[in-house]
């Protein structure tokens, strides 16, 4: 309503505008043809010249479709049959939405030729077939759309390489993603599949190479990037830790760690015991030392009580960690290992027991006993051993076991029972069956009869 009043309030203007133009500027129009004259208002004829020039422009414009009518046919023909491929192509991609492949892909590829977009036409056929299972002839239109449209390299190997991903062709997902990163470089799609495809085959160099890209893209949380992160140097350590090739790759593996990785605590430990298997111990000590005064934690004071580097100063330096923390049960049995590394048997053994009042271990006892037992202390050591395996036995789940006042029992009433119905039968089956068995006890043995020829031929 408002638009209709808005209109006629225009037009009212436009025309009192007019009215006022048409009286200020008057004139006239005078044509004149032999003897006839043809004479009226300047605004009128001005009027009548700009009907006849359209009136003239539809004529043109009709003889022109007369005179072409095969090309003109062509052309509405044409739009009507791209009509037509769009509304099949909606049809098609909704059925694609709605997860009717089949209907989806038939939809789609009849309205490829005749649509403005094959492209995608050709892509979201060749993604219903793949859902069918029919991965040829999702490649057969990976390869129409690619030929379809110029230029279309990117979407049709990110979409080819997605179908490989889902068959679990990782292999060859992985190098259709490294071409296209070599051509684009930090396109977001390529490299949030390639974290896919490198996860998938453990490339785990690949991965932590990843990894700073994908957080320039803000393509990953920063939680997640920790967690890959520490699991890409992880493997990759521990790998190369088990090859035990060349110790240089490791140490490098650890100088291009981001910081916030150096002081985990799990990577601080394969680190070191990398560094060991390398035969490096003395920077196997150093970067331990150094971590405990960064921050404390009993499985580096363990791994340290293990190195054999300079027993003395390690005892030296453990010690000064022990006036700060007097009663830590890893620590005081750090130092027993380190005092038998000295051999200080007393000393070993006091530590040792103090980490055993601290808090009771099976490794503490176990230590004990081995240490009892090389002093000669025999009625020590079985005590120590028999505590040692009860406090393992407390560890051990929660499991059924047998016990010997039911289940054994159970286990054998059976058979009695069997037996006392063996002797009814046997009773019940009368003197027959007692003279069978009178039979069998009558019958001789091999060996009564071996020993009988024997005494025969002794008394021969």
């Amino acid at each position: 309503m408002r638009k209709l009043i808005l209109l006629v309030v225009l037009g009212l203007a436009l025309g009192a505008l007019f009215g006022q133009l048409m009286m200020a500027v008057p004139g006239y129009w005078l044509v004149r043809v032999g003897d006839t004259s043809f004479q009226t208002s300047f605004w009128f004829g001005l009027v009548i010249l700009l009907a006849g020039f359209l009136v003239l422009h539809f004529v043109l414009r009709l003889l022109v479709h007369l005179l072409h009518p095969v090309s003109n046919f062509k052309t509405w023909n044409g739009r009507a049959r791209n009509r037509n491929a769009m509304k099949r192509t909606v049809r098609g991609l909704v059925a694609l939405a709605e997860g009717r492949w089949k209907k989806a892909e038939k939809s789609l590829v009849k309205a490829a030729d005749d649509s403005s977009t094959p492209l995608v036409n050709y892509l979201s056929a060749a993604l219903a077939a793949h859902y069918q299972g029919r991965f040829d002839q999702a490649d057969t239109l990976l390869k129409r759309a690619h030929l379809s449209t110029e230029g279309a390299d990117t979407a049709v190997g990110l979409m080819q390489a997605q179908l490989l991903l889902d068959r679990q062709q990782y292999e060859e997902a992985l190098a259709i993603l490294t071409r296209l990163d070599r051509q684009l470089p930090n396109h977001p799609q390529v490299l949030k599949q390639l974290k896919q495809a490198y996860l998938s085959v453990s490339d785990w160099d690949g991965l932590r190479r990843l990894m700073p890209r994908l957080g320039a893209q803000q393509l990953i949380s920063r939680e997640e990037r920790d967690q890959l992160e520490q699991r890409a140097y992880r493997e990759l350590i521990v790998r190369e830790a088990r090859e035990g090739t060349d110790i240089e790759k490791v140490r490098g593996l650890w100088a291009d760690m981001p910081d916030h990785l150096r002081g985990n605590i799990e990577l601080i430990v394969l680190y070191a015991e990398a560094l060991v298997r390398g035969g490096q111990e003395p920077i196997a000590e150093r970067l331990l030392r150094h971590s405990l005064k960064e921050g404390w934690d009993s499985r580096l004071v363990l791994r340290y009580g293990l190195l054999d580097v300079d027993a003395a100063r390690q005892l030296v330096t453990a010690e000064k960690w022990l006036q700060e923390r007097p009663n830590d049960p890893d620590l005081l049995l750090t130092l027993g290992r380190l005092s038998l590394r000295n051999a200080y048997w007393g000393k070993a053994q006091e530590y040792f027991e103090a980490s055993q009042r601290q808090r009771p271990s099976g490794v503490a006892c176990a230590e004990l006993a081995r240490l009892y037992a090389n002093l000669g202390e025999h009625n020590k050591s079985q005590l120590f051993y028999r505590q040692s395996v009860e406090l393992l036995d407390k560890s051990l789940p929660s499991l059924p076991q047998p016990r010997e006042d039911k289940d054994v029992l159970a286990e054998k009433t059976p058979s009695r029972a069997k037996d006392k119905d063996g002797g009814k039968a046997a009773a019940a089956a009368g003197k027959p069956q007692e003279a069978k068995g009178g039979a069998a006890a009558e019958k001789p043995s091999a060996a009564e009869k071996a020993e009988k020829k024997a005494d025969e031929k002794k008394s021969a």
